[in-house]
């Protein structure tokens, strides 16, 4: 019997059928977007990553030819000579830049313009700034397609503004942009994850406009859950709320609101087996409704998409996972922009 497309492994990358076409990932952390590049018969020639664990990490998994471990503004400064040939003829240059920014979670504008770090062993940076740090390397390498992704928070609000700046940049460098809103859930992600992509093709290149129309069923929470989750403390105050919950609780939030008159713990998140799971975010908790218990590891990798044996090393699987693009949804975007734009005689150099 087969196994399911969210249950793969690494080694299957063996037998995915290769079309030569390029990529070069930007803020790869665990490599998410990678492996969904690699299940999409890309080849990925490197990334540039500034954490040094998730550096380590992403090369135990991924094996890069060109790894990169420095600031997104050091690399863009790298003189052209100091390169390799290859990231000037690149087919997709791919980013995720650090959107906490722009998350709908908290006071999101008073961060804009200031400096922050997202974890020991990065450097501070300005978070909004990083966009446009990636298009510089965009107009440095000039592959033909860029893709990148981010929050849905960025087309709420005052963030729409950044957005049309985003937009505004793509067409000086020549490229044709297109935004897509897009939820996992439809590409066969067992999660709810909804984001914004950037997807542009410079201008030189004769595509047409592209269609990202996916459908898939859903996959529900029971279908992923497996292994022993691991249990609250029956002494904190979470486990006292999950005793407490209703079944129309969605999340510890709606208890501390109904009992306290106010908002808080809304990233603790009940699972329930019958729904497809919320968007799994490092920040975020999850809770099986009918035992009270975090998810386990397996869960968290499976509702990701990541691969059974992929090697977190020392970090945090739930961290990993949450901070990256689930490989399956980026698959169906790398298939996607395949069959629309590059295979066959569509490219034009």
């Amino acid at each position: 019997m087969s196994r399911p497309v969210w249950d793969w492994r690494l080694t299957d990358l063996a037998d995915v059928p290769q079309h030569g076409r390029t990529v070069f990932s930007c803020f790869s952390c665990g490599g998410g977007s990678t492996m969904g590049y690699k299940l999409a018969g890309y080849t990925v020639l490197g990334n540039v990553e500034i954490d040094p664990q998730m550096m380590r990490i992403y090369q135990r998994n991924h094996n890069p030819r060109y790894p990169f471990l420095m600031p997104i503004q050091d690399f863009k400064s790298l003189p052209d000579a100091e390169l390799p040939p290859e990231l000037f003829d690149l087919d997709i240059l791919d980013g995720s830049p650090p959107c906490s920014v722009f998350s709908t979670a908290g006071d999101r504008e008073d961060k804009w313009g200031k400096e922050f770090k997202f974890r020991e062993g990065q450097a501070e940076q300005r978070l909004d700034d990083l966009f446009f740090d990636f298009l510089d390397v965009a107009a440095k390498l000039r592959p033909r397609i860029v893709v990148a992704e981010n929050v849905r928070g960025m087309m709420i609000g005052k963030a729409r503004g950044f957005v049309s700046l985003v937009l505004s940049r793509f067409r000086e460098l020549g490229y044709r942009p297109q935004l897509f809103l897009l939820n996992s859930a439809t590409m066969g992600v067992p999660q709810k994850r909804e984001r914004l992509f950037f997807i542009a093709a410079r201008e030189d290149q004769a595509f047409p406009s592209l269609r990202l129309e996916l459908n898939e069923p859903p996959v529900l929470y029971g279908e992923v859950r497996s292994g022993e989750g691991k249990p609250l403390n029956p002494v904190k105050e979470t486990f006292r709320r999950w005793q407490r919950k209703r079944p129309s609780d969605l999340s510890m939030g709606h208890v501390t609101r109904r009992e306290k008159g106010k908002a808080s713990d809304f990233n603790t998140i009940i699972l329930k087996d019958q729904k497809v799971a919320n968007t799994l975010a490092s920040s975020s908790w999850f809770l099986r409704s009918d035992e009270p218990c975090r998810i386990s590891d397996v869960d968290s990798i499976r509702i990701q998409t990541f691969p059974a044996d992929y090697d977190f090393m020392d970090a945090d699987v739930s961290y990993v996972c949450g901070m990256s693009v689930p490989p399956l949804m980026m698959r169906r975007i790398a298939e996607q922009i395949y069959l629309q734009w590059l295979g066959g005689d569509r490219v034009e150099g």
